[in-house]
């Protein structure tokens, strides 16, 4: 990589005013044109997104995140009328009133200004990240993966031409072009280094890109994507129920970060419920990483696909047709296991004693926490917030779906007649 980034930063510095300056309705009004595009150009996507597809093996887990279809860009185009009816967050007064002194005080909610996004082979994110930026009146630049580059840039190339029938530049949305090293060459270090030009770093993916973006990036970063999530069923549960929703969890779409990683077990009841997960897991083909009481269960049980489960396959995230099993003796223990291992993203209890229910519900930390319900449904679109860049499993500014809402700040704007202090 010899040809700096910077000044691709910095016409997107620029273009962000003129996304500012746009209307609420005018913002939504390019957000249904953009819908339109995607829809009337659904077969170039498709045959651009071939194009990443024919280079992934068939064995890459990620290449189900890289896929799109007829309905999943029917799904995007959707999810672009759902963001424009949504209210625009930007330039709500949170706060208004005279203080003492006599000065009129406002607090605001204000653009983010230029929001940046480092993701891996899903180029679905290309159009929802722009889309909830665009919204609430932010530009931003894309750092996709290397695997999604031929997706990603046509996409952008529609996005751009959405921008342009609206008078916008089209660097308020700037897709950084790749480098020999894919996803952690020169062009990410002068992103996560242009703290004149960025406002704020997303990454979204695998553990190692947010370990590598938390380490490397001077500008202010919010955390979203890796999810090492659980599903405790507890002694009392309703075993068939259980089963249903284990099952829905690991393969409906394991690929994801919402997707369930490990099944935490109460003894009492490993006998009669593990035998339960065989015909739903088996016709997946799912692999089972097992605790030694869990392994003699499914191994009685005749499962196919099992492994004595090892130290790390606790708290790994599998995004695969995989997972780990771990028995438990009782409550106590399996809030123990879940702290220890979680990622803090999704955790699940299949209980019907409502007590140990709240104190689950409670005591987890964890953006989200179900009861009696996949953790599939962590989702900023099934949240009825349009879509989102990713699930924080962070504490400041946002946690959970990271969309729309949270993507201003605030300023205060004070009006005085002369006074001093």
């Amino acid at each position: 990589m010899t040809n700096t980034v910077l000044p691709l930063l910095q016409q997107t510095k620029g273009a962000a005013s003129a996304v500012r300056q746009l209307g609420t309705d005018q913002k939504a009004a390019l957000l249904r044109h953009l819908a339109e595009l995607l829809r009337t150009n659904t077969e170039l996507i498709l045959s651009e997104n071939a194009r990443d597809l024919d280079r992934m093996p068939d064995t890459d887990p990620k290449k189900d995140r890289l896929r799109l279809t007829h309905a999943r860009v029917a799904d995007l185009a959707n999810s672009l009328d759902d963001i424009a009816a949504l209210p625009d967050p930007s330039g709500e007064v949170l706060v208004e009133r005279t203080i003492e002194q006599g000065l009129r005080l406002r607090k605001i909610a204000v653009p983010l200004g230029v929001v940046g996004a480092i993701y891996e082979s899903r180029p679905n994110v290309t159009v929802d990240v722009a889309a909830l930026c665009l919204r609430s009146g932010n530009a931003c630049v894309l750092k996709g993966g290397k695997e999604a580059d031929y997706s990603n840039r046509v996409l952008v190339g529609l996005i751009q031409e959405a921008l342009t029938a609206f008078s916008v530049p089209k660097a308020a949305v700037t897709l950084l072009p790749l480098d020999g090293d894919g996803q952690r060459g020169a062009v990410v270090n002068e992103l996560l280094t242009a703290t004149r030009y960025v406002d704020i770093i997303i990454p979204r993916g695998s553990d190692s890109l947010i370990q590598f973006v938390r380490k490397h990036s001077l500008v202010p970063t919010i955390e979203t994507g890796a999810g090492v999530c659980h599903t405790y069923v507890e002694a009392s549960a309703d075993l068939t129920k259980a089963a249903a929703i284990v099952v829905n969890a690991k393969v409906s779409r394991p690929s994801v970060c919402n997707s369930l990683d490990c099944v935490v077990v109460d003894a009492a009841i490993a006998d009669q419920f593990l035998p339960l997960l065989k015909p739903g897991l088996e016709a997946y083909k799912v692999e089972i990483f097992a605790d030694e009481q869990a392994y003699t269960v499914l191994q009685q049980a005749g499962y196919a696909n099992l492994q004595p489960a090892q130290p790390a396959d606790f708290g790994r995230e599998f995004l695969d047709y995989k997972c780990a099993v771990r028995v438990v003796d009782g409550f106590t223990d399996a809030l123990a296991h879940i702290q220890l291992y979680s990622s803090r993203h999704s955790e699940a209890i299949v209980s019907t004693n409502q007590d140990l229910i709240d104190r689950f519900l409670s005591e987890v930390d964890a953006a989200a926490v179900y009861a009696n319900a996949s953790t599939r449904f962590t989702d900023g679109a099934v949240f009825g917030l349009g879509a989102e860049i990713g699930i924080s499993t962070q504490k400041l500014h946002a946690r959970g779906p990271f969309a729309l809402e949270k993507l201003v700040t605030e300023k205060w704007v004070i009006v005085g007649d002369g006074q001093v202090r």
